[in-house]
């Protein structure tokens, strides 16, 4: 072996590594461009590009000393620095999210350890004024030994840090050659255990800075804000000897507000009168310029102080705040976790203008140009370190149960002395490179690691090196049972995936901690369908300060396209891996290519800024509760309204601007004229009225509906499919056999079949309607969130039910005939699901009128639904609808949608989820039509129904594990609900709240099938 074996050495984490100190790009005047164009500075090299690269499936098979300056690497390949090696189709990805990839013996990993050789040569020019030179890694995962022309540089660890090496000793002018070898495996991959792919390389900038031989090495900005004043402190570490600064402190204008010289060890003090204080709605920032001889530092301070209250309330510059966040990873299906700047500005555009202002970085530091972004765009940050040892949980244990693992879970490493300096390095690493971020207001220990020793010195350490923000570590819950431990040093008490019940246990005990989500709503698949709960919970309790969902993008891997044009994406297990959580990997708001699940829809309205507290229909007054924190929606929002009837907009406006302080409920007046009759709502939009940070004027940032009252609520057009046909038609001819009906007017002909008690042929106006019999429907493709009530769904065999009618009677009426039968719902080896009384009224003119009394078994749990599923020609693909859209909705899911009436294909009313799933249903319908543009089928009821259209059968959406292997049925399934189950999010976070189950023993189920043909057009209002 080539290189000394430092990677089995828990004690052994770098070797000949600068000390950590804060992020800055120094240059040799002023540059105030350096968040969005660092490489301007004159004293920054950077190295990234094609490099050279050669992979090796075991570091064994690395027997050349590559790293000379004459070795041959012409037969290597070449591969992008930053980049990931798995990307560029080396090794393999895998994707697991809490069990090692390797065995668990610590802090030993697999002898063939699989490693990349990398070689970088490039032309150095020296500058007389900054001679020295420093080497920058800013992430490199796992492992990696540097060379620099032959000379071994040194040795580190922790992949989402920054190393820094000096190179000035051995850097050349002119040509130089640059040799890194990355290891796949460490024992710091014990300490990197988080749920995401597994990818090796070279992921973020490499860099070099030019330096002074005396100059700032370290600086830490801790400001103060008073009663009208706020003060900035500034302390200095130097290379060598202290050296003399001038600190200057310039506002948004560029206009100087304080300045200092410094000569030695004491701070630059900065006195601020009439200060602007930082925020997440008004993120402004100082410009902070320190100037030594032949070097200058720009950097951006945000006044601000994060502090919790005597009431024990979080408290942003001495306002209560509720942190409205989301969990992020690096993740991009194409570079994996190499990602940059416009990358990482994109996500926090589409954040900002869903409403989210905060972000816990899950788990570990993100590059340091995300943390500027965050300064300026106004986002507050947890930021977490690079620690998560969730396997020992997951080892093998004769007792299995989940109390005896976590009486365990943290002997291994979290509570095991043998690891107290490789956890702290890491959150040391943390806090030192961002310990000048005004976005980062609360340090993260780390993730799942459970609790001791380990994390009782780096908080400690924390709390001594930084007492102006806050900590947390959500793990700290997990520790042995008996043993005392030290929680003095964390701020807030941290929950993932807590209960309703159980937040309210914790909050009914007089607790001493505020208590914050950070985790929350696991957005796998369709989902989450609690976000309004927990907004509800959020704002109920003021020790509650908000939460992280869970999380932000799908994490996939594309494999290019379909001809069709579909993206391939690849999760966990389809890479060939032995080890892997599937796709457990897909839980975000967004795909991975970005694009809004539709839980990320509904998270913006459920956290839009204003909500109407109430609203007097006959004096028009209304009163408006302010979510904002820091800003009157007089300077924020304009509110445009509408009154809609029936879908049809009756009235329009926009409210004049009117004061509603932060936090606070105002009044204004909004009369408005309502029709007599219809289903008629007051729908008010909330639009960004000026330019904001990543959010243009005119931006919709929510939107919320009023139901208002008239002579006659039902929606007319719903009553017009309802009514029975208008002029004398031919009586019903009827001809029965043992099996079936067969039921004959002027332009149809049905066939009812007696052993279901459904129909079997649906014929109209010269076309078959149906592709095959109509079903009784109980089942749905279950969701990712369904993951584990499936299982007792499962076992009940919901998925296997068929209809099985008792009888079948047969009467007229004056308008047409009525068929009766006693059905029952039910699979092999098990009792009927449930049995119902069924009619059937069939009028002259082809109206089908269903009612269903139905009686569940009470043996049997929640259903996934009850309907009919109708497999309808693939032509009538033509949709309109008057319910709840334009978005998928769900009874808990459904803040997305609202209220009108809507059109749209087939296609377009499938929900594209990567893992197909139940998806497309919109609830609180009065009608959906369906229609080939020459003829087509209505459903209407006088009880509001869900209903889903789709050219996939929920059979082929179990069936396949990726969107891109769904093959259309042909046809276009309509199934038409009494009711589905809620959605919930369940898939990680607790079970479904009982108020969204459709748990019902006893219901009735009514609705109208009106076959039409075009000309029938009065009928139609789209």
């Amino acid at each position: 072996m080539i290189v000394p074996r430092h990677y089995e050495d828990p004690e052994f984490l770098h070797e000949n590594t600068m000390p950590a100190r804060a992020y800055y790009i120094p240059a040799s005047r002023r540059m105030d461009t350096l968040v969005e164009r660092r490489e301007d500075s004159d004293r920054l090299q950077m190295l990234d590009g094609k490099w050279r690269f050669r992979y090796y499936g075991s570091i064994y098979g690395l027997e050349e000393e590559f790293y000379r300056p004459d070795y041959d690497a012409s037969a290597f390949d070449r591969i992008r620095v930053p980049g990931l090696w798995q990307t560029e189709g080396y090794d393999s990805h895998q994707y697991t999210n809490i069990r090692y990839p390797f065995p668990f013996e610590p802090p030993y990993v697999p002898q063939d350890n699989p490693c990349g050789a990398y070689i970088y040569d490039f032309s150095y020019s020296r500058d007389g004024t900054a001679p020295r030179a420093y080497l920058n890694f800013e992430g490199v995962d796992s492992c990696f030994y540097v060379w620099l022309n032959g000379v071994y540089v040194g040795y580190s660890q922790v992949s989402h840090c920054t190393s820094e090496f000096d190179v000035t000793d051995v850097i050349g002018e002119g040509k130089n050659r640059l040799a890194v070898l990355v290891l796949k495996w460490c024992d710091g991959s014990y300490l990197e255990d988080q749920d995401k792919f597994r990818m090796s390389g070279i992921f973020r900038d490499v860099y070099l800075l030019k330096r002074p031989e005396q100059a700032i090495r370290d600086y830490f900005v801790e400001t103060t804000v008073g009663e009208g004043t706020a003060e900035v402190s500034v302390r200095f570490a130097y290379f060598g000897e202290a050296v003399p600064v001038s600190a200057a402190l310039y506002d948004g204008r560029n206009r100087l507000e304080a300045s200092a010289e410094i000569r030695g060890d004491g701070p630059a003090l900065l006195e601020i009168a009439e200060p602007v204080l930082w925020n997440t709605e008004n993120p402004y920032l100082y410009t902070l310029v320190m100037e030594t001889a032949g070097e200058v530092i720009v950097d951006h301070v945000g006044l601000r102080e994060i502090t919790i209250a005597s009431d024990k309330t979080v408290r942003l510059n001495g306002k209560k705040i509720i942190f409205r966040g989301v969990n992020r990873h690096d993740s991009d299906p194409v570079t994996g976790f190499a990602v940059c700047r416009d990358h990482m500005l994109r996500d926090l555009t589409l954040m900002k203008q869903h409403n989210f202002n905060a972000v816990r970085t899950s788990h570990y530091p993100n590059a340091p140009v995300f943390y500027q972004l965050c300064d300026k765009y106004g986002f507050l940050v947890i930021d977490e370190a690079d620690v998560e040892s969730h396997g020992p949980a997951e080892i093998f244990y004769m007792d299995n149960s989940d109390e005896h693992k976590f009486d365990c879970w943290n002997e291994s490493i979290a509570d095991n002395p043998l690891w107290e300096r490789a956890v702290l390095d890491r959150v040391r690493l943390m806090v030192e490179r961002d310990k000048n971020r005004p976005c980062v207001v609360i340090w993260s220990m780390g993730n799942e690691s459970a609790y001791g020793c380990t994390f009782e010195k780096a908080l400690a350490w924390t709390k001594a090196r930084d007492p102006h923000r806050l900590t947390h570590y959500e793990s700290a819950r997990y520790r042995k049972n008996g043993v005392q431990y030290d929680y003095s040093c964390l701020d807030l008490y941290s929950r993932m995936y807590p209960s309703a019940e159980e937040i309210r246990e914790y909050l009914e005990q007089s607790p001493d901690k505020p208590l914050i989500l950070c985790e929350y709503c696991h957005s796998m698949g369709n989902g989450p369908g609690d976000l309004e709960d927990y907004f509800r919970l959020f704002h109920g309790n003021a020790l509650m300060c908000g939460g992280f969902v869970w999380e932000w993008c799908d994490h996939a891997v594309d494999h290019g396209k379909t001809p069709e044009g579909k993206t391939i994406y690849y999760y966990g297990g389809d890479h060939g891996e032995v080890i892997h959580d599937g796709n457990f990997c897909m839980d975000g708001l967004v795909y991975p290519d970005r694009t809004p699940h539709t839980g990320l829809l509904e998270y913006k309205n459920v956290y839009r800024p204003v909500r109407i507290i109430s609203f007097d229909q006959d004096t028009g007054a209304l009163a408006v509760r302010n979510y904002m924190d820091f800003t009157d929606l007089k300077d924020y929002l304009e509110i445009r309204y509408r009154v809609e009837c029936d879908g049809v907009c009756k009235e329009q406006g926009s409210l004049p601007a009117f004061s509603v302080k932060p936090g606070q409920t105002g009044t204004a007046a909004l009369p408005v004229h309502v029709p007599e009759r219809g289903r008629t709502y007051l729908k008010l939009y909330y639009y960004q009225m000026a330019d904001g940070p990543l959010v243009p004027a005119g931006h919709l940032l929510g939107w919320e509906e009023i139901p208002l009252r008239t002579e006659d609520d039902r929606n007319q057009t719903a009553l017009r499919w309802l009514r029975p046909a208008k002029t004398a038609l031919p009586p019903i001819e009827v001809e029965e056999t043992d099996t079936s009906v067969c039921l004959k007017g002027g332009e149809f002909l049905y066939v009812y079949d007696k052993r279901t008690g459904l129909f079997s042929r649906i014929f109209y106006h010269g076309r078959e309607y149906l592709n095959r019999p109509m079903e009784l429907n109980i089942w749905r493709a279950p969701t990712d969130n369904d993951m584990y009530i499936k299982q007792e769904w499962k076992r009940a065999q919901y998925d296997r039910v068929r209809a099985r009618a008792y009888t079948a009677r047969l009467d007229w009426m004056e308008e047409g005939v009525k068929l009766g039968s006693r059905i029952s719902l039910a699979a092999p080896a098990v009792q009927p699901v449930m049995t119902m009384e069924a009619v059937w009224c069939i009028d002259n003119g082809g109206g089908i009128r269903v009612s269903m009394d139905v009686k569940k078994d009470k043996e049997f749990p929640e259903l996934p639904r009850f309907g009919l599923r109708l497999f309808l020609d693939g032509e009538m693909d033509d949709i309109s609808y008057y319910g709840m859209g334009p978005e998928e909705s769900y009874r808990d899911k459904c803040r997305a949608a609202t209220h009108g009436l809507y059109e749209g294909r087939a296609t377009e009313l499938h929900e594209d989820y990567i893992r197909p799933q139940e998806n497309g249903s919109h609830t609180d319908c009065d009608y959906v039509v369906v229609s080939d543009g020459k003829t087509g089928l209505a459903a209407a009821s006088e009880q509001t129904f869900s209903f889903n259209v789709s050219p996939y059968t929920q059979e082929e959406l179990e069936d396949k594990k990726h969107n891109y292997e769904l093959k259309p049925s042909g046809g276009t399934i309509l199934c038409l609900d009494y009711a589905q189950n809620g959605i919930g999010s369940n898939s990680c976070g607790p079970g479904l709240m009982e108020k969204y189950r459709f748990d019902k023993e006893r219901f009735k189920f009514n609705m109208k099938l009106v076959p039409f043909r075009r000309p029938d057009r009065e009928l139609l209002q789209f």
